[in-house]
């Protein structure tokens, strides 16, 4: 196996833990929006600091899913054009 094989094997495999991480997470951000739906919900029934502090916590939460998400596909989109490169070097 050539360095160039290598490189696009652990470049492929990055890619795929990749997948499962993204899966993960969007869970955990499908999770969390529901708990901040929920929190939000009772904030407006409730109108009492402590539901208005959940549902603000429960926000930053969501916000931080968001962000490792959109981190995460960052990585991947550089992984991907990294791969292309490592392909188009070998002559596809």
């Amino acid at each position: 196996m050539s360095r160039i094989e290598r490189r696009i094997a652990k470049v492929s495999a990055e890619l795929e833990a990749m997948a499962r991480e993204e899966e993960l997470l969007r869970g955990e951000l499908s999770f969390h929006r529901s708990l901040h739906e929920d929190a939000s919900r009772d904030a407006a029934v409730y109108d009492t600091p402590i539901e208005r502090e959940n549902a603000y916590e429960t926000r930053k939460d969501v916000t931080n899913f968001e962000r490792a998400l959109a981190d995460l596909e960052a990585r991947r989109a550089r992984l991907l054009e990294k791969r292309d490169a490592l392909l188009d070097r070998m002559g596809r």
